[in-house]
């Protein structure tokens, strides 16, 4: 029952055909062509001071606001693992005053 049962492939149904032979062809062996240097259609691109400068600030723009949301994140993380242990001890401290007096 749990065994699997592997299908039989049965004989093929449609004709045979056998391969053709074709003719050996003769091979010219010929030079390769030589290699053409190829012009550039793009234009190269310049990096000015100024925009080597511009480059510079966005990137130190993106990595501080990446930073704060990061520490705004883990910030917010902290401030509620802090509010529920809080909570936490004065749930215990009432459950506990209120075994102690009768």
């Amino acid at each position: 029952m749990f065994r699997p049962k592997v299908p039989t492939n049965p004989t093929p149904t449609g004709l045979a055909i056998q391969p053709s032979v074709e003719p050996i062809a003769t091979v010219r062996r010929t030079s390769p062509p030589a290699p053409v240097a190829q012009s550039s259609t793009r234009p190269a691109v310049q990096l000015t001071p100024g925009t080597a400068l511009a480059v510079v600030g966005g990137g130190t723009a993106v990595v501080l606001v990446v930073g704060t949301v990061l520490v705004s994140m883990l910030l917010a993380v902290a401030i509620t693992g802090v509010s529920v242990a809080v909570c936490a001890v004065a749930l215990r401290s009432l459950l506990a005053s209120g075994r102690s007096h009768p």
